[in-house]
C-alpha cells in the first residue's frame, strides 16, 4: 500500500501522515515513512536547495523536485512496495502539480508527464489532501519560514485552489478531507478511507 498525503503547509498532513504510520505499524504491518523533498541523501541535498537557497525559474524548480523524486522512488518507495510493506509519504507527485503545474504555470499535463516519467509510472493508491484556509495554514505556522513558505498570499490561495481542482481531477485516488477538523477525527477518516 502506497499512501501520501498532500496540503498547504501547516494544514496538518506531516501529523496524519505520521499518524497513519504509527497505526499501521501498531497494527503489524512493516510501514515505512518518508518525505519530499528528502528521503535519500541526494533528496535531502535537493530539499536545502529548494527550500533554502536562491530564487529558482519554475522549470528549475520542478526538475529539482522531479529528481529528487526520482531518487526517493528508486532507492526507498519501489524497493519498500516490492517486500510487500506499506510507504507513507508526506508529499509526492500532486504537489509539484499543485505548486509548478498550477501555481507557477507550467500546466499540470507537462509537469504530470516530467514525473510520470521520472518514477517510472508510480502513482499512490490513496492520496489525502488536507484542505485548509490558507490564513489559518499560516498561523499554524510556528517556525521559520522557508524559500516557498514566504511566497505571497497570492501564491497560497492558488495552491488551497490548485489542491481543490486536483481533487476535482483526480476523485478515484485523492480523498480531500477537511484540515480544521481535530487530528483525531482526521486519523479516523483516514483509516475509514483506506
Amino acid at each position: 500500500m502506497f499512501v501520501t498525503f498532500e496540503g498547504l503547509d501547516g494544514s496538518g498532513k506531516t501529523t496524519q501522515a505520521k499518524l497513519l504510520a504509527e497505526w499501521l505499524a501498531h497494527e503489524g504491518r512493516e510501514v515505512v515513512a518518508t518525505r519530499e523533498p528528502g528521503g535519500t541523501a541526494l533528496g535531502e541535498r535537493i530539499r536545502d536547495v529548494l527550500l533554502h537557497g536562491e530564487e529558482l525559474s519554475p522549470w528549475a524548480e520542478a526538475a529539482l523536485f522531479a529528481a529528487a523524486r526520482a531518487e526517493l522512488v528508486a532507492q526507498v518507495i519501489r524497493p519498500t512496495l516490492e517486500r510487500g510493506a506499506a510507504v507513507v509519504c508526506d508529499r509526492y507527485i500532486d504537489s509539484s502539480l499543485a505548486y509548478q503545474g498550477i501555481a507557477r504555470g507550467l500546466g499540470i499535463d507537462p509537469v504530470l508527464q516530467l514525473n510520470l516519467t521520472v518514477v517510472g509510472g508510480l502513482l499512490p493508491f490513496k492520496t489525502f489532501v488536507l484542505l485548509l484556509e490558507p490564513a489559518e495554514a499560516a498561523r499554524r505556522k510556528r517556525r521559520a519560514r522557508d524559500r516557498i513558505e514566504r511566497e505571497g498570499e497570492t501564491f497560497h490561495a492558488s495552491l488551497d485552489a490548485a489542491y481543490r481542482q486536483l481533487a476535482d481531477i483526480y476523485p478515484e485516488r485523492i480523498v480531500a478531507l477537511d484540515g480544521s477538523l481535530s487530528k483525531m477525527n482526521l486519523a479516523e477518516q483516514v483509516r475509514a478511507a483506506l
